[in-house]
């Protein structure tokens, strides 16, 4: 992993989290509020975790395995956090 590589995910790190503030503070505003708002956040949240797990912990190159386990465990998360608001808006 080159230093280049890393810095450039480091930025889109930063723009996501940007990305996310930002639907939270102004979202209403700029028409972006309730499940599509849940939907973006949970998108940016899960294109974050998958950059981190695989670009700043090192496991772009190993096996499938472990590479799996914690992108499942991301989807886990994630969907299970979308079960939850879809019931809590019921």
């Amino acid at each position: 992993m080159n230093t280049r590589h890393l810095n450039t995910v480091w930025v889109v790190l930063l723009l996501a989290t940007l990305a996310t503030w930002a639907i939270g503070e102004i979202g209403d505003q700029l028409g972006i509020a309730g499940p599509l708002a849940m939907f973006l956040l949970l998108t940016i949240s899960f294109v974050k975790g998958r950059l981190v797990v695989l670009d700043f912990m090192g496991l772009r190159g190993v096996k499938f395995f472990w590479r799996g386990l914690l992108i499942g465990w991301l989807l886990l998360v994630s969907a299970l956090i979308a079960i939850a608001y879809w019931i809590a808006l019921k």
